[in-house]
């Protein structure tokens, strides 16, 4: 590969770092995300791209975070 940083790289690395996490981002069976769990990466909405997707550079180098939020249900 090229060296670049995957959003599911990133995620097996939280996860990893912070077990409590698991199951909790993604199914566990089928690594799918969760339904009202969101990724921005610099302001890009990266929640319907593939685990393969490579994250901007800033994000990779950690210069800017990936977030990972919790969608609000209702209104």
């Amino acid at each position: 590969g090229d060296g670049a940083v995957t959003l599911g790289a990133a995620l097996d690395a939280l996860e990893a770092r912070h077990p409590v996490l698991r199951g909790t981002i993604r199914d566990q069976a089928t690594r799918k995300r969760r339904a009202f769990v969101l990724f921005f990466a610099c302001e890009q909405d990266l929640s319907h791209e593939p685990p393969d997707v490579a994250l901007p550079e800033a994000v990779a180098s950690g210069a800017e975070p990936l977030l990972v939020v919790g969608a609000m249900a209702g209104g």
